[in-house]
């Protein structure tokens, strides 16, 4: 099982952190990962992304040129990526700022109106983290309990006020999606 995810948004939505996320939980259960992070010049605004790989077996290249999966968190973002998608493949949507729609009808579409659910309950500035919790639930390529249960380390000491933050997101968008399920 070799999966490949492309996250991207606006630099400051904090995509690379719930790629790093994503990488950690399914380094921690045992599979094999790569991630990697890319970004404009940009200090903040300029889109953003991260590739993140999981596999059972090696990987030979971090590269998704084809992806299983895209998260997207603005417009800019699904005009650049939605072409790049497997056929097959779901391109997961924030609804709350993403007005556009692919135009291809080979993918699943996944609309979650992210934003919205943070700003009642976290905070807008976690809506990346209610992305990644309602993501995790859908694909099941790791379990949420492999984030929450480490997210100490991965956020470091520096950063640890947020910690609670980042865990109630988690929650809210894992429990959203499977009640709209």
């Amino acid at each position: 099982m070799l999966q490949k995810t492309i996250m991207s948004g606006i630099g400051g939505q904090g995509i690379l952190f719930s790629g790093l996320c994503l990488a950690w939980g399914a380094m921690l259960e045992g599979h094999y990962v790569t991630y990697l992070p890319s970004y404009g010049a940009e200090m903040r605004g300029g889109v953003t992304s991260c590739t993140i790989a999981i596999s059972d077996e090696e990987i030979a290249s971090p590269v998704a040129s084809s992806p299983d999966y895209l998260v997207v968190m603005d417009n800019e973002s699904l005009r650049r990526l939605q072409n790049q998608s497997a056929s097959g493949g779901e391109i997961f949507i924030n609804t709350s700022i993403v007005k556009d729609r692919p135009v291809r009808g080979d993918i699943d579409l996944v609309e979650i109106p992210v934003n919205d659910l943070a700003k009642k309950t976290v905070g807008e500035q976690y809506a990346n983290m209610v992305m990644l919790g309602a993501f995790v639930s859908k694909t099941h390529q790791i379990k949420v309990s492999s984030i929450i249960d480490n997210i100490e380390i991965i956020l470091g000491k520096s950063k640890m006020r947020f910690k609670d933050k980042n865990i109630e997101a988690l929650q809210v968008g894992y429990d959203f999606f499977a009640k709209e399920m």
